[in-house]
């Protein structure tokens, strides 16, 4: 049988690039989104299965476990790649806003991890969370999405303790800025002041010593990687993907050169 994934959010960006990197390895890949037609497309590249369904709703989660063992495959790592967010402060951010950023961020990995575990603990497999930069410091206007990705390193690493005496490896990885369409909408506003995206791109990480965004397919090397036997020591870590951007002192920005 052969080794399989469920990759959540794997339609688009990271997800779907992790999608293509597994299988390219011999993967079957499980795509789970809410977006039937960016699955299908993913789904007929790799040769893996379209999932289409909500990401936190367990039933289809289990469904979709079953799905990849009844399709010849042995679940050996879950990919938590779905997720999203809006703007606001404390004061301008909604209730129901903020418990929308929750679930995606936080409760769907929980419940996915959830619908997984049985199978992963029986095969010795691994669990990847797709966090953020941004759950390791603080934004502006983000106290929504932050608040959820800081949540979702931590249940990263509480499931590694819990589960790891099992024989299941889980990590967390925070990228920063990837170029993504997620990204691309989230700078709209930057890259009309700055005259286009990849303007926008460039000021947004001029102080990341890479002085680049990531690409997609540097963050699913990374994934693909933790996920391998290749990586078999490694259990509740936490692993930045951003050009260096989180080794940077922001008071010390005040001393850089000046043009």
């Amino acid at each position: 049988m052969r080794p399989a994934a469920l990759i959540t959010g794997g339609g688009t960006g990271i997800g779907a690039a992790t999608a293509r990197t597994l299988a390219a390895d011999g993967w079957l890949v499980g795509l789970v989104g809410r977006r039937p037609g960016p699955l299908d497309a993913i789904a007929a590249e790799t040769g893996g299965l379209a999932l289409a369904g909500d990401a936190a709703d367990l039933a289809h989660l289990e469904a979709g476990v079953a799905a990849l063992v009844a399709a010849g495959g042995t679940l050996r790592a879950l990919i938590c790649s779905a997720g999203g967010g809006n703007s606001g402060t404390a004061l301008t951010q909604t209730q129901e806003g903020f418990e929308e950023v929750l679930h995606q961020n936080l409760t769907a990995p929980f419940l996915a991890a959830k619908a997984c575990l049985p199978s992963l603990t029986e095969a010795g497999g691994s669990i990847v969370i797709v966090a953020s930069l941004a759950g390791l410091r603080a934004g502006p206007s983000s106290i929504a999405y932050g608040s959820a990705k800081a949540g979702a390193v931590h249940l990263a690493r509480m499931l590694s303790v819990d589960h790891s005496p099992q024989g299941v490896r889980v990590n967390a990885v925070c990228p920063g800025w990837v170029r993504t369409p997620m990204a691309d909408g989230a700078l709209e506003d930057l890259a009309r002041a700055t005259g286009g995206l990849d303007a926008a791109y460039a000021e947004a990480t001029k102080h990341a010593p890479s002085r680049r965004p990531a690409e997609a397919q540097e963050v699913a090397d990374t994934i693909a990687w933790l996920v391998s036997d290749r990586a078999s020591g490694i259990t509740g870590a936490t692993l930045t993907i951003d050009g260096g951007a989180h080794v940077v002192d922001a008071e010390g920005l005040a001393f850089l050169p000046r043009d």
